[in-house]
């Protein structure tokens, strides 16, 4: 993330108890990791603009009663944050249980079963089941590209695709098209993948994504995953487009 550096202070704050030092600039999040802190997230990539989807990363602030986003909240002097508790441990797993149930997350059939940040989360948290009847969309499946498939039952609309598409290859192929659970990812202008004249190929929109929505033909999941060693390099990337 790109931040300006005017009036950058030093200051200290506490999390979960302990006191850490942080700047100003700097969000709950990346002082949370940089304390090896765990807050999930799905929408959040570093390098990536942040835009608070998900809201896994809620956590709670002393003195307010709503929760805030990690991802978008600027730390402040003497600010404490809780980001473990019954409360936020009964919100996440309610926002996973809507997730898994919003589209078709049936991790025994999927191509991304045991590669899955959205799975992952779910063991993490222990979210075993779903409490939410599911809606099983029927979203058409892309295959048109002769090196991708866009699979928007599997999506959960984090928007990393997106993102990366723009901010860093610059092609900007990529966009949401509808509203609410209705939304989808699509294509130019809700052209097949394989008739765009914008995708440059890259394969940005397949490393980023973090469940099956966007997958390369030919490749398992597996492989996908050994080439993410580019990923820590986004922030570089995007630097240079500016």
């Amino acid at each position: 993330m790109i931040r300006a550096q005017q009036n950058v202070q030093v200051i200290t704050l506490i999390i979960d108890g302990a006191p850490v030092g942080a700047r100003t600039d700097e969000t709950i999040l990346d002082v949370a990791k940089q304390n090896n802190i765990f807050i999930p997230t799905l929408c959040h990539l570093e390098g990536l603009s942040v835009i608070g989807a998900c809201r896994l990363c809620l956590v709670e602030v002393k003195g307010l009663n709503r929760l805030l986003p990690a991802c978008v909240t600027r730390v402040q002097e003497g600010m404490e944050v809780t980001t473990i508790s019954e409360r936020l441990t009964r919100y996440r797993r309610w926002i996973l249980e809507l997730l898994f149930s919003e589209r078709n997350h049936v991790c025994a059939v999927c191509v991304a079963n045991g590669f899955c940040e959205l799975q992952s989360l779910a063991e993490k948290l222990g979210m075993d089941h779903v409490r939410i009847p599911y809606r099983h969309p029927k979203f058409a499946v892309d295959a048109t590209h002769d090196r991708f498939v866009s699979d928007n039952n599997r999506c959960i609309l984090c928007g990393r695709c997106v993102r990366v598409c723009g901010e860093v290859e610059g092609a900007h192929t990529l966009d949401f098209m509808g509203r609410g659970i209705l939304s989808r990812v699509v294509s130019d202008l809700d052209q097949p993948w394989g008739e765009s004249v914008t995708c440059t190929r890259c394969s940005k929109c397949v490393q980023v994504c973090p469940t099956g929505a966007i997958m390369e033909k030919g490749r398992t999941f597996a492989e996908k995953f050994e080439r993410r060693g580019f990923l820590p390099y986004l922030t570089t990337m995007r630097e240079e487009q500016s």
